[in-house]
């Protein structure tokens, strides 16, 4: 009796270790499936990441793109800027500006936005407290240091025009990605900066900087920038993995909004060499800004992309009028 217990305990345990192994293989195989079942995708972002791109972050480490079953490679541009690369397909998604896709279209680029970062231009020219530049007309005798794009001309000029003074007193150069702070106190005047990075770098440096805002003279410089794009390709062909890929990443906007201090940590953590200070004072001033007025994250409208396409025209920087309706789109977009 007692040792066919035994016998019987034997066979139990061995029959319950086999079902174990195939339990665990099975497993094991479900995860490889899983794994293999994501979408392989790509987003290049615009610039060094920084709280602009945080709710991307956010997306990616809180498994929301998983969620929509993608697996998302963020990369920076390189040699390549961003707007070509997804242009041209070599990447699904990328991180514009409502300028750069309104000049696209306007050459018959395949680029249309789908969302927008951010909700107001947070943009301005910055310059050193002690330069006394408080207004457009003090940029005359100064010297501007940009990325060497005519847009910045324009504005420069269009803001100057309203106080009377002169673009052509002002020495424009190409400083490319130099450090502002560096190149405010050895090549040049002023600068065009997001205040919601640079602006508090100051902050936290205790450097005093005037900002000339561009949304203080002009609604038309009221524009979206950023924005997430991708091409008309993915649009017709694919329309379904961008409605999942902005789905997570309004999830992970929606998080930044809600949560700062810890988007902020995650952030950190994907981009180790950040400051960790200023990721987290920066998140803390821009979470608000994301959705701002908007009824929801992401929402375009067509106003906007119209009066900033009007302004480029009048200023001689686009050869036609731009048709809005091909330049974005709220169609991908969560249901409010």
């Amino acid at each position: 009796m007692k040792k066919g217990f035994i016998l019987i305990l034997g066979l139990m345990l061995l029959l319950a270790g086999c079902g174990n192994h195939k339990d665990n293989a099975a497993s094991t195989e479900n995860k490889k499936k899983n794994k293999k079942s994501l979408q392989k995708i790509s987003l290049v972002l615009d610039w060094t990441p920084n709280t602009n791109h945080t709710g991307l972050y956010v997306a990616k480490e809180k498994g929301f793109f998983k969620e929509e079953g993608l697996d998302v490679d963020i990369i920076m541009p390189g040699d390549a800027g961003a707007d070509q690369l997804v242009a041209s397909g070599k990447s699904e998604f990328g991180v514009g500006y409502q300028e750069g896709v309104t000049q696209a279209r306007v050459q018959g680029v395949p680029l249309v936005s789908v969302a927008a970062v951010i909700q107001h231009n947070t943009s301005g020219f910055a310059s050193p407290a002690d330069k006394n530049i408080t207004s457009p007309k003090d940029f005359e005798g100064k010297t501007y240091g940009g990325w060497g794009s005519p847009v910045e001309k324009s504005v420069i000029q269009s803001l100057m025009k309203q106080q009377g003074a002169d673009v052509n007193k002002v020495s424009i150069v190409n400083i490319g990605d130099a450090d502002f702070f560096t190149a405010v106190k050895r090549d040049i005047d002023f600068a065009w900066i997001y205040y919601g990075w640079t602006g508090v770098e100051a902050e936290l440096r205790g450097e005093k900087i005037n900002m000339v805002n561009l949304t203080d003279y002009s609604e038309k410089l009221d524009y979206y920038t950023p924005v997430i794009t991708t091409n008309e390709k993915m649009i017709k062909d694919h329309s379904d993995t961008i409605k999942s890929f902005i789905k997570a990443v309004s999830k992970g906007y929606q998080f930044a909004i809600d949560n700062p201090t810890d988007a902020a940590e995650i952030l950190s953590k994907a981009v180790p060499d950040l400051d960790a200070e200023l990721v987290k004072k920066s998140q803390e001033w821009l979470s608000a800004k994301y959705q701002d007025d908007a009824p929801r994250w992401g929402e375009q409208k067509a106003e906007v992309w119209e009066n900033y396409a009007a302004w480029m025209y009048d200023n001689g920087l686009l050869e036609k009028q731009l048709d809005a309706k091909k330049a974005f789109t709220n169609d991908f977009l969560p249901e409010k």
